[in-house]
């Protein structure tokens, strides 16, 4: 109810209509809304009274009004129409629209879809321009920049079209792109590394080149400055001194390693992940690159050692560029790997070299291969290579040098000994001297210092052997010493070898050769030789001071003996014994010749000619022959052969065979030794001779006091130690017992028996006769005891 006196009330016909026509249709709400009905009724009744006061109030303008609404009506007809016919209109152009609509929306999912479609073009295209980019970058050898291409396109592009199926196609194959670009990169690798062989002896020419140039401004450096020319090449010293000439190897004027290709390989590799597998393949390649370095067999006769060299800077160039490497890069060429490339190659060029130097047979030759190994080793040094192995290839390159010297100048001094003239040098002028001087080891006499001084022409106490050998010596000591003029450091070796090759050459081709000629049975000869020998020794005794001077090692110490000198002197003393003999010969055979009639009966005339020639035969050997031995060996060989004079003039009146002497050949006897003493006493060196005769004058005096019959003066202790002291006893006794005195020697008859010398030996019992020595008996006999 209150709702229906809500309807009632409300100011509007329209309010809570529309909630009414569900309750009316609700049969439960019936009771409840007949009254509203009835109200409805009633209140409809008062409108349309209403309505009906009001139109007859107002009828005619009501009239007028439905009319109007008449004339509206129809108004409102054709207007409807009209709406109708514009509905239809509008229906049919809404259709239309809608059609078009419809189109548009459909042409919109089209545009769409071509404008994806599109989109997708666009970026499979992108991804196929980026992916033909890789390709145009590899055939620009841009390697490193096509890797980054298809990086890009890997990880950023193909994402972007990752729902299409080009995706997948490209990154399917961009593992393949990936081994092209690889491969790309290792061909212009390999390229490189063939360029960098190809090159590799040109770099190691350039670097021997450089070499040579420090070797001059250290050599400079000596001049200079001494202290610093005393440190070998590649000492801290000399490189810190050579710091101002900068000189880079791999990049010069002449040369210029780049080392791109190479950083473009590791890059891209690394990127790749594949640097343990290139690290492998680029230590394969260089060993086979080291292989084709090195060839089968080697010439090392050419006069330029040109395979050599080539050889040495192939390696040298090969190495320089392996150090360069490490140098450039980091932990990719194991110093291991470079160490091993480096002594294979060093082992291989010893094997040819060695191989091949059987072949040489010249010293020069090998000097020259020496030089270059001794450059190649000092390059190689100054690059912090190992080459300890090819010093010991300097060894042995060393032995063969020193025996190929030995055996040149051994024959050079065979060819001298031989064909020496055996004569004293002459010297025609003061030129000639002075040279003589120089090269051999000959100390002029006082005086004879100035060449000018001299008068030439003159001689010179040696023969021309002397000097020659000399020469041959010195040249010798300096061709040994050339070996170690560049890197040698067996200093030790070569002071060992030279001493060694020169007592050998001394030994065996001098001074054995000169003992073999002392079968000559010329003495002149012999005297020639003996002097050389002399000369010899003190040239051994200068060498080994010269030796010690000129020692290569400065660790060594002490003084150098020859074993020549040695040998020489002894050779020395087996000239002199040979002379001796040789001079002792011709004084036998000139005592030989002594007729002396020990039973003659008239006095002596002249001085016998045997003695004459005997003391005419020392006087010319003592001028002529031993004109150039030293004074000492003169008077040596002059005291030996006086000896020897005396000692067989002893022998002549001792002989058995001669069992009496007379007074008469006494006298003979004590004129010819007189006349020898008088030939010694008006020599220079009479003081020094005389005492070899002094025996044999106090015999002759001895004879001739028994000649005198004074022979018991002999056995006067008081007087016989003064007068007769060089005596000997037994043989005094002997010629006492010989003598005649004067008086017997002249009757005619035989005279008794004298006592022998058996009869004082103290062998017999039987008592002597003493028969015609008068009261000499009981002297004989106190002098056997005397003597027992």
């Amino acid at each position: 109810m209150d709702d229906v006196a809500q309807i009632i009330l409300s100011s509007s016909e329209s309010d809570y209509l529309d909630q009414l026509i569900p309750l009316l249709k609700n049969a439960e709400t019936q009771t409840q809304v007949t009254p509203l009905i009835h109200a409805l009724n009633h209140v409809s009744a008062d409108r349309e009274a209403e309505i009906e006061r009001i139109c007859n109030t107002n009828h005619q303008e009501f009239i007028s009004s439905v009319n109007q609404l008449q004339s509206v009506r129809e108004g409102t007809v054709s207007l409807t129409s009209e709406i109708m016919e514009l509905s239809k209109s509008i229906e049919s152009s809404t259709e239309k629209l809608a059609e078009q609509k419809r189109a548009l929306v459909e042409s919109r999912g089209v545009r769409q879809n071509i404008d994806e479609c599109t989109q997708a073009l666009k970026d499979c295209l992108e991804v196929l321009r980026l992916a033909n980019q890789v390709y145009d970058l590899l055939s620009k050898k841009s390697h490193y920049a096509a890797l980054r291409a298809l990086d890009e396109l890997q990880n950023v592009h193909l994402r972007e079209v990752a729902r299409y199926k080009i995706a997948e196609t490209i990154e399917r194959s961009v593992p393949a792109t990936q081994r092209l670009i690889a491969e790309a990169v290792m061909s212009d690798l390999n390229t490189w590394l063939y360029r960098i062989r190809e090159t590799s002896q040109f770099l190691g020419e350039v670097a021997f080149y450089h070499t040579e140039m420090r070797r001059e401004r250290q050599k400079n450096r000596l001049e200079t400055n001494e202290y610093l020319g005393s440190f070998k090449l590649n000492s801290a010293v000399e490189l810190v001194a050579d710091e101002v000439e900068e000189f880079d190897v791999l990049n010069n004027e002449e040369v210029q390693v780049d080392f791109s290709p190479l950083f473009e390989c590791l890059h891209i590799h690394d990127n790749l992940g594949q640097m343990d597998k290139f690290r492998a393949d680029y230590a394969a390649t260089r060993r086979t690159q080291k292989e084709l370095l090195i060839p089968q067999t080697i010439n090392l006769l050419d006069d330029e050692s040109n395979e050599l060299s080539s050889l040495l800077e192939g390696i040298a160039g090969f190495a320089i560029v392996e150090k360069g490497t490490m140098a450039k890069t980091e932990n990719f060429r194991a110093q291991a790997d470079v160490d091993e490339l480096w002594e294979s190659m060093c082992q291989s060029a010893i094997t040819l070299i060695t191989s091949s130097l059987d072949k040489v047979a010249n010293d020069e030759k090998l000097l020259k291969i020496k030089g270059v190994i001794a450059l190649f080793i000092q390059t190689m040094d100054s690059w912090s290579y190992p080459v300890a192995s090819l010093d010991g290839l300097l060894l042995t390159l060393f032995d063969k040098y020193s025996s190929l010297l030995k055996k040149r100048f051994s024959d050079d001094f065979a060819e001298i000994v031989s064909t020496d003239d055996y004569m004293p040098m002459p010297i025609n002028n003061a030129d000639e001297y002075a040279k003589v001087v120089n090269v051999s080891w000959y100390t002029p006499p006082d005086g004879h210092e100035d060449p000018e001084t001299l008068t030439y022409p003159c001689v010179l106490p040696f023969s021309q052997m002397y000097p020659l050998v000399c020469i041959d010596i010195r040249n010798f000591l300096n061709q040994i010493y050339l070996f170690s003029d560049s890197h040698f450091r067996h200093t030790t070796v070569i002071d060992a070898t030279l001493k060694e090759s020169l007592d050998s050459l001394l030994v065996h081709k001098v001074c054995r050769s000169l003992v073999e000629r002392l079968n000559s049975q010329y003495a002149g000869q012999i005297v020639q030789i003996l002097t050389n020998l002399d000369h010899f020794e003190q040239a051994c005794r200068e060498l080994e001071i010269l030796l010690v001077e000129a020692r290569s090692s400065s660790s060594a110490a002490g003084p150098i003996t020859l074993a020549a000198t040695a040998e020489f002197k002894e050779a020395k003393t087996k000239a002199e014994k040979r002379l001796f003999a040789l001079v002792n010969s011709k004084i036998d055979n000139l005592i030989q010749l002594a007729e002396y009639n020990w039973q003659a009966r008239s006095a002596p005339q002249h001085v016998e000619d045997y003695m004459q020639e005997l003391t005419s035969y020392l006087a010319n050997t003592m001028s002529s022959v031993l004109l150039g031995l030293p004074e000492t060996i003169k008077q040596q060989i002059y005291f030996e052969a006086l000896t020897h004079i005396s000692a067989g003039l002893l022998d002549l009146p001792l002989d058995d065979s001669q069992p009496k002497i007379s007074s008469q050949s006494v006298a003979q006897y004590q004129m010819d030794v007189q006349h020898l003493v008088e030939f010694v006493e008006g020599l220079p060196e009479r003081d020094v001779l005389a005492p070899t005769l002094e025996e044999l004058r106090q015999t002759t005096d001895l004879m001739g006091l028994a000649a005198e019959g004074q022979g018991e003066e002999f056995f006067d202790t008081s007087k016989a130690g003064v007068r007769f002291g060089r005596v000997d006893k037994i043989r005094g006794a002997e010629l006492l017992e010989k003598v005649q005195t004067r008086t017997q020697s002249t009757l005619l008859s035989p005279a008794p028996r004298s006592p022998s010398v058996a009869d004082f030996d103290g062998q017999h019992a039987k008592k002597p006769s003493v028969a015609g020595f008068g009261g000499l008996g009981a002297r004989f006999d106190q002098f056997r005891r005397d003597r027992s």
